[in-house]
């Protein structure tokens, strides 16, 4: 073969691989951070079933359906609680029709691996502030991150809330506050059950009481009232036995 007809065939086959590449469609899921390692796991199953590229954007409910309100690329979002989901149908950004409650979760107190406390009884007349010492309480922040929303509701509800409120270190998703006790920055921490679970560097001492705080639901729904073909695949993805077999191996109670 001549080297210009090697030359012509190679250009030719790069085009024809890059083509291919580009010829994935590409689904964009926003969600909330404890949501993570389970929708990274079903968005690969997803993606190597249906040949899509599913790209997410994890960070706190607020954060995230504030940027969708504003024209977000996004096309499926997923929240942590009721509040933010609201906030989308009330400015009409999501297809409301497609709204369903997906999942469930705990809240729970933990604190770092080598901390000598490995059990707490949460009431009325636990000495929070003696627990915390000179640290602090990692929560995301109650006024803007769902984790922290159910942190105070439940600390109130106990009748813990003014003896916390002072010795917050508020985070902007329940994942960074994880971090700050895997860390060993925060004595304490309020995340959910399933942060707990996926990390091998903090314990979780107790379970707040369920009603002690509203129900921790995850709704999901369609951004655009009009979705691509794939969006609608993947929303519908999550509703099935495979979907629900990931977020169950990661914590989250499916109801």
């Amino acid at each position: 073969m001549k080297p210009m007809m090697r030359v012509f065939l190679a250009s030719a086959l790069g085009l024809v691989l890059s083509f291919g590449a580009s010829a994935k469609e590409k689904i964009t899921v926003f969600a909330a951070a404890s949501l993570t390692n389970a929708l990274t796991d079903i968005g690969h199953d997803f993606d190597k079933a249906n040949g899509t590229d599913t790209v997410f954007s994890f960070a706190s409910s607020s954060t995230l359906s504030r940027q969708v309100v504003q024209g977000a690329p996004a096309e499926v979002f997923l929240s942590a609680n009721q509040k933010w989901m609201d906030y989308l149908v009330e400015n009409q950004a999501v297809d409301s029709a497609s709204r369903i409650t997906l999942l469930h979760n705990a809240l729970v107190l933990i604190a770092p691996k080598s901390s000598p406390i490995n059990e707490v009884s949460i009431s009325a007349s636990w000495n929070l502030q003696k627990a915390v010492g000179s640290s602090r309480l990692a929560v995301g922040d109650p006024d803007h991150v769902p984790a922290g929303r159910y942190g105070k509701q439940s600390l109130e509800k106990l009748g813990l809330w003014a003896q916390a409120e002072p010795l917050l270190a508020r985070s902007n998703s329940v994942r960074a506050a994880l971090a700050l006790v895997e860390r060993g920055e925060a004595q304490l921490g309020i995340v959910y059950a399933t942060d707990a679970q996926i990390s091998n560097k903090v314990k979780t001492l107790a379970v707040f009481p369920e009603k002690s705080h509203k129900p921790i639901s995850y709704p999901v729904a369609l951004v655009n009232k009009q979705p691509t073909a794939a969006a609608k695949a993947f929303y519908d993805y999550l509703q099935t036995d495979a979907a629900k077999a990931v977020f169950s191996k990661y914590g989250f109670i499916l109801k």
